[in-house]
């Protein structure tokens, strides 16, 4: 195995679901990880690089949480939040098991929630209602109706909510070719009943990936990850830090994911992460627990990088808590 000389220059919010569910399939994985401190990424693109990114809390900003079922890590997330500044991404949708076939229902899923929300805080917990798509089944009016219904039982239970619309990428017009394309009467209806199912439930909405404004509807601008949303779920003063999310118009600050793509289980049919609905089943066979990888081992024509910890919390000082 080769090892690097350079080392490169790392940001220290680790996003643990943005390349696939770990926290609904992997959890055994990543308490093994934050135990020993560290995991190893492979870099999708050129996958000979590998990344060590330190895991000790010390060196954490934030361990960015994102999954559509939080039951595996429940009777663990309350120690992991003691130990580290966590933010957690719940992906609740409309969507039945034509669409989503392995995510528990939408019943199911508030119940978890709610747990969640006791344990670590709705200051701490973005819902998110997103992607939002069209089938015949699944319509502006289903969704309103869904989305009113689901909003009742969610608001208390979360800091805001996030939706976005579907990004017909090729693979998702050839995995989902029932798709309805959305057309910009849609997508205002979408708007007005959202934002006004918001405003009666208190509920501050806002949209992902985009750099359209929608405030006529109520509905707030783009920004997931953002300064304003970790310093008041963790009480501390982040850097102004310039956004540069993977995403096309992305407005989120930077993270580093530990995760890999292609690993899903939850065979949604409009998924960005997975090439194909089938290739988790065969992907699966190379997880190990115990790996420091989420799939696989280091090969020997690696090149294991060494990571350098910059920190995005200003250095200590007067909390916001301390007012």
């Amino acid at each position: 195995m080769l090892m690097s000389p350079d080392i490169v220059s790392d940001k220290m919010i680790i996003n643990v679901g943005g390349r696939t569910d770990i926290v609904n399939y992997y959890t055994p994985w990543l308490l093994n990880r934050l135990e020993e401190g560290y995991a190893y990424s492979r870099n999708p693109f050129a996958r000979e690089n590998v990344y060590k990114l330190s895991l000790k809390p010390e060196d954490v900003d934030c361990l960015l949480f994102c999954s559509k079922n939080y039951q595996p890590i429940l009777k663990h997330i309350g120690d992991i939040d003691e130990k580290y500044n966590i933010l957690c991404n719940y992906t609740i949708t409309a969507y039945g098991k034509d669409i989503e076939p392995k995510v528990p229902s939408i019943n199911q899923s508030i119940k978890t929630l709610k747990r969640l929300s006791d344990i670590v805080g709705e200051n701490k917990i973005l819902w998110r209602y997103d992607p939002i798509l069209l089938t015949e089944k699944y319509t502006v009016e289903k969704h309103l109706e869904t989305f009113e219904h689901m909003a009742e039982a969610i608001t208390p239970l979360v800091y805001r909510c996030i939706f976005s619309f579907v990004d017909m990428y090729k693979k998702v017009e050839e995995n989902m070719p029932e798709i309805i394309p959305l057309t910009e009467e849609d997508k205002v209806n979408l708007l007005k009943g959202i934002g006004e199912i918001s405003e009666k439930n208190n509920l501050y909405t806002q949209t992902c990936a985009t750099n359209e404004n929608y405030g006529k509807y109520g509905i707030h601008a783009a920004g997931c990850t953002t300064r304003e949303i970790l310093e008041q779920a963790h009480g501390v003063v982040y850097k102004n830090v310039k956004a540069s999310g993977i995403r096309k118009n992305c407005h989120c600050i930077p993270s580093r994911d530990i995760g890999a793509y292609n690993s899903c289980l939850s065979e949604c049919k409009y998924c960005y992460a997975n090439r194909k609905p089938d290739m988790p089943k065969n992907v699966i066979k190379l997880h190990d627990e115990k790996s420091t990888l989420l799939l696989g081992h280091l090969k020997e024509n690696d090149k294991l990088i060494d990571t350098d910890v910059i920190r995005y919390i200003e250095p200590k000082q007067t909390t916001l808590f301390d007012f």
